[in-house]
């Protein structure tokens, strides 16, 4: 197979210049296939898995667009729009476009809901050059005649089977109804779902259908493991893994399951942060910059955080909870192995689980190493999660964390010991005053010797004697925790997180 450069697939030389900046020279499968076509204005079509450079081939071909266009930027009509799920994603796309957008002179703007109206307005009112939106909110904007979609000559509709599961399509349509039908249009999704062709077939035309790194077929860098624990047993073997060295994500079913398991880590000393539904948009923003800058080296997180999060050198993912079906076991378990990067996925199934569990990763195409985990001593630990254990202390976190609560007064994820600040006595340290961050001076995973790796060779890092650990704190006595069972004659025999006692 031949391989390609940026220049070789018709990405201007400005563009390319700054992607070579970021060290970003050698395209990844599914913008190698779509970046041509896409390029010379055809409608696309890709698919691709979560974590395969999506963002990029749709970025690249906008930009250039926009940059050759003789129109220009006018009051409340944007020249491009790029669709996403979720606010998360929505800034992220941002982030990536913004070094692309001013090499070419051009501006942009996230819309999205849970965030006061009054700055998005104005700065439509200002005129941009690309909007980049969830569907309600710019749907409620153009409603109310502070928007106009009918200079759009690109629209970009990224993880598309996400918009479907989430319930968005209507809205998705209605949006795309009010672009011009000769604008150019992009879609990218994991899966091709009934919802979503109906979407290609209604609003692209003579699209060119790519296929890169299917949701079905899980890169070979990483590894999977099923975890056969007791109910009882599940929350000591959490704070194992992700005490060992490296970015851990862990997903919950239920949003008070992880805001309960986030704290629950936060006392046992790691450091942790939550991300779900009942977040306020500030709260999730913190949140997610101290799991990107290394303060918070785990996330606990429900589905929302499946698709289109990014965080370089996430290593381990735990389903703490499996997932009710397989797609978004694929999506959750695409957190790691990013980019080519090695990655572990981990489900932990109590005895009535495992049934499900095996439906599910056969549905999935995953083939997992299952094994009876018979408490934190257990070798199979520091197999799957190689490095010696450091517990450097849990976060602080707001009393209350709910849209529209007041701040409260910081204090430690229930329980566990203060760390001290200087002047703030509870407050958390500066983050150059934290622990080090895993990735950084502790053992990376991936450094072990091979003795130490799992049988698939795709170990994590060094492996260490088993139940050593560095306490910094934090390790204060457990808060209560219990497993609750699916209600409404449930066939998934769920085991949610739920907490006891202290809230």
């Amino acid at each position: 197979m031949t391989q390609h450069d940026f220049s070789t697939l018709g990405v201007p030389s400005s563009l390319v210049g700054v992607l070579a900046e970021r060290d970003i020279t050698i395209p990844t499968p599914i913008q190698a296939a779509t970046l041509p076509d896409s390029l010379a204005g055809r409608d696309v079509l890709g698919r691709g898995r979560t974590g395969s450079g999506k963002t990029y081939a749709f970025l690249l071909p906008l930009v250039a667009r926009l940059t050759a266009s003789t129109t220009r930027r006018r009051s409340g009509a944007p020249r491009a729009l790029i669709l996403a799920p979720t606010r998360e994603l929505v800034g992220q796309i941002e982030a990536s476009l913004a070094p692309l957008a001013k090499s070419a002179g051009l501006t942009s703007r996230t819309v999205f809901g849970g965030v006061g109206q009054g700055p998005q307005v104005a700065a439509l009112q200002r005129g941009v050059d690309v909007v980049i939106a969830c569907p309600g909110r710019l749907e409620d904007l153009v409603q109310q005649g502070h928007a106009s979609l009918g200079s759009i000559e690109v629209t970009v509709i990224d993880e598309a089977d996400h918009m479907a599961d989430l319930g968005f399509l209507p809205v998705v349509r209605r949006l795309l109804d009010k672009t011009p039908s000769n604008g150019q249009r992009l879609l990218f999704s994991a899966t091709l779902d009934a919802q979503v062709d109906v979407l290609v077939k209604r609003f692209l035309h003579d699209a060119v259908v790519h296929e890169a790194d299917s949701a079905q077929s899980p890169v070979s860098t990483m590894t999977h493991h099923v975890l056969h624990v007791d109910r009882e047993q599940r929350v000591p073997v959490l704070v194992d893994l992700t005490s060992a060295p490296g970015r851990t994500v862990v997903f919950t079913r239920t949003k008070h399951g992880a805001k309960a398991l986030a704290r629950q880590l936060n006392s046992r000393g790691v450091p942790t942060v939550d991300l779900h539904g009942n977040l306020s948009q500030g709260a999730r923003t913190r949140n997610m910059d101290a799991f990107h800058s290394g303060k918070a080296t785990t996330l606990v997180a429900t589905d929302i955080a499946a698709r289109g999060i990014h965080v370089d050198d996430v290593a381990l993912v735990v389903h703490a909870d499996p997932p009710v079906e397989h797609k978004a076991y694929l999506h959750r378990s695409g957190r790691t192995a990013r980019a080519g990067s090695d990655g572990t996925v981990v489900t932990l199934a109590t005895g009535d689980q495992l049934r499900e569990v095996r439906s599910l990763t056969r549905a999935a195409g995953i083939n997992p190493t299952t094994s009876r985990v018979q408490g934190t001593s257990d070798p199979v630990l520091a197999q799957v999660a190689p490095g010696e254990r450091t517990l450097p202390g849990g976060l602080a976190v707001p009393t209350s964390e709910e849209p529209g609560a007041g701040a409260g007064r910081p204090r430690t994820g229930g329980g566990g010991r203060r760390r001290s600040g200087g002047a703030g006595g509870g407050q958390p340290k500066a983050a150059s005053q934290q622990q080090p961050a895993r990735g950084g001076s502790r053992p990376a995973r991936g450094s072990a010797p091979a003795a130490a790796k799992t049988p698939a060779g795709k170990g994590r890092g060094s492996a260490r004697p088993a139940g050593r650990r560095t306490s910094g704190g934090g390790g204060g006595s457990a808060l209560a925790y219990s497993t609750s069972t699916s209600g409404g004659g449930s066939t998934h025999s769920a085991a949610g997180f739920s907490s006891k006692g202290r809230r």
